[in-house]
């Protein structure tokens, strides 16, 4: 079931019209292998990437990451590796090592190309304020992903 621009979301504002966000949510249902989601609006599957500010500093600043943090933030490179995909033809996946701190990388490899390579902190605080800005942070690295399989387009495709 997928959500109308119309609709506001619990929290993080309007629920924007995003390629991205459908992405998301489609990469999130994919993991549902009991049918428990369906039915549920797209906001309410994704309702854990949106972090207020309050939320945010009510989490210390020194923490064991959760795994279900990191399964959140290895879903959101799995959507901007399958948009590059579907853009360019070049099938694109994440890897992801974090430490028990709360720090790490994550690399979005596309054939023998890095597409994307992040330095994520505090990353049992990872979340955006609002609808808006998660999608802008999705559309933002797929463009920087796009550059990169354009700049070096043999290495992506080996």
């Amino acid at each position: 079931m997928s959500d109308t621009a119309t609709e506001t979301a619990p929290r993080g504002g309007a629920w924007p019209d995003s390629p991205f966000l459908r992405q998301l949510a489609a990469v999130v249902r994919a993991e549902d292998a009991y049918g428990n989601w369906e039915g549920k609006p797209d906001s309410e599957l994704l309702a854990e990437y949106i972090l207020t500010a309050e939320e945010r500093r009510e989490i210390p600043i020194i923490g064991d990451p959760d795994p279900e943090v990191i399964w959140r933030i290895e879903k959101f490179y799995t959507a901007i590796g399958l948009m590059l995909e579907r853009q360019t033809g070049c099938m694109a996946a994440p890897i992801a090592k974090f430490n028990h701190e709360g720090w790490g990388r994550i690399v979005l490899i596309a054939g023998r190309l890095v597409v994307i390579s992040k330095h994520l902190r505090d990353i049992h605080r990872f979340g955006f304020e609002t609808w808006e800005k998660l999608a802008e942070a999705g559309d933002k690295m797929l463009a920087d992903a796009n550059d990169m399989t354009e700049r070096f387009p043999e290495a992506a495709r080996m």
